[in-house]
C-alpha cells in the first residue's frame, strides 16, 4: 500500500520524538531476551526499556 503525504508527515513527526538505540547481542543472548520478554507478556522493546529503567533507579539510589 502506498503511503500518502499526510501519512509520511505523521510518521516523520512521530519518529522525531523517539531516539534509536541499536543493540546487537550474540544470537543466543538475543533469543534468551526475546523469550524472557514473551514470558513476561511484553514486547522486546518494553522488556529492555523496563530493565534499563529499573537499573537506572537502583543506581540513582546508591
Amino acid at each position: 500500500m502506498a503511503s500518502t503525504e499526510a501519512q509520511k508527515r505523521a510518521v516523520k513527526k512521530a519518529q522525531a520524538k523517539c531516539d534509536a538505540i541499536m543493540l546487537r547481542p550474540p544470537k543466543e543472548e538475543g533469543a534468551a531476551i526475546r523469550a524472557a520478554a514473551f514470558a513476561a507478556g511484553q514486547s522486546t522493546q518494553q522488556y529492555v526499556l523496563q530493565a534499563a529503567r529499573e537499573r537506572m533507579e537502583r543506581e540513582a539510589g546508591e
